[in-house]
Formats: C-alpha cells, structure tokens, sequence
C-alpha cells in the first residue's frame, strides 16, 4: 500500500508530464496546491480549463486567439508588408517583448527535426506560400532559432521563398549583452564575426 493518497499521486503525475517539471518538482507544485485555500486552486483548475475552451490559433498566423484573429493581426497599426516567420508562439512573444518589430507573424507551429519525425508537413510552410501568393509582402524575416533544427527550417523556407519578389532576412546571431568571449561556443562566435559591422 502506498503512502501517497491517490489524488495527490495523479496530479504530480500529470504535473511531470508538463515541459520542464521532473519529479521533484510536480511534489513540491502538488504539495503547494495542498496547502493553499479551495478558492486558489479551484481559479488555476478554472483558468487551465478556459485556456482550453476559449483559446484556438489564429486564422491567419497561428498565434494563440480568443477570436477568429488574433490581436496582432487585427492591429491596423502593424506593418503588413513585413512578415516575421517563428517556430513557435514562445518566440513570437519574445520578439514583442523587444518593441522593436512592428509587423506581422506566421507561426510555423515548430522546425524540422528528421530525428524527431518532423518534416515539411509538420510545419505550416504550405500556410505562409499562401500567405505570400495573396500579395502585399514585401520582406520575410526568418526568426527561426539558431540550432541544427532552426537552421534546416531557414533553408527549407529559403527554398520556399525564392519564387517570390520578396527581400529575405535572417536575425542576426552572435553574442549576448554582458556575455563573455571565454564562454561562448565556436558556433555563437563565428555567427558574432560573421555579424560584425563598421563603427565610426
């Protein structure tokens, strides 16, 4: 007979399912939630629940949506002829987060990983080609991460792109603010030279 009562065993089971949370940590979460009063835990049960209910893609980018649109491409201030492609609403958000950037999205939905089973039509390269054929695009910014995964996406959308009168892009890499030399990889250093450019 086991010590944990089985209620608390099925939630830090379903906790460790979550990305990032081992074993330890869906206790220490579970044992959190146990304490905290009915109302606190029933709010976080409701919200999980409504992510669900009211949440889909976007029509057009696949951005998280409450409505047919999501609120970037409802925004009549956005620049429609700038199109940034990411991997995944993470990095879309990541790239708001700068305030720099102020066109639109296409969301791939993830990268290309053979390994992993991903390929072409696991990403929705078909959904930004159509995006493109409908016009209006000027320059496509190919915001995929800078790894082995992120790579063969940019070329595979590279290839996607070359039929089209559009300029092609790709956000510059290389060192992070406050990051020393001694401690960044071959690859992070040679994108950072690759990257260099004049100052006066």
């Amino acid at each position: 007979m086991s010590a944990t009562p089985a209620a608390l065993a099925a939630l830090i089971e379903e906790l460790v399912r979550l990305p990032g949370i081992g074993p330890k940590t869906a206790q220490r979460l579970a044992f959190h939630l146990l304490k905290v009063p009915r109302e606190e835990a029933a709010a976080l049960a409701e919200a999980v629940v409504a992510l669900k209910d009211r949440t889909r893609f976007c029509a057009r980018c696949y951005n998280i949506a409450e409505e047919e649109l999501c609120g970037v491409c409802r925004d009549p201030r956005r620049d429609g002829q700038l199109l940034c492609v990411v991997e995944e609403v993470n990095d879309l958000l990541a790239v708001e987060k700068s305030r720099e950037y102020r066109g639109l999205y296409h969301v791939l939905g993830g990268s290309l990983s053979p390994l992993e089973g991903r390929g072409p039509d696991q990403i929705r390269g078909k959904e930004m080609v159509a995006r493109l054929e409908a016009g209006g695009v000027r320059e496509v910014i190919l915001a995929t991460n800078p790894n082995v995964e992120g790579e063969a996406t940019a070329l595979y959308l590279l290839r996607l792109l070359k039929p089209f009168p559009v300029k092609v892009t790709r956000i510059a890499r290389g060192l992070p603010m406050g990051g020393d030399l001694e401690y960044a990889d071959e690859v992070t250093l040679a994108r950072a030279l690759e990257g260099r450019r004049e100052i006066s």
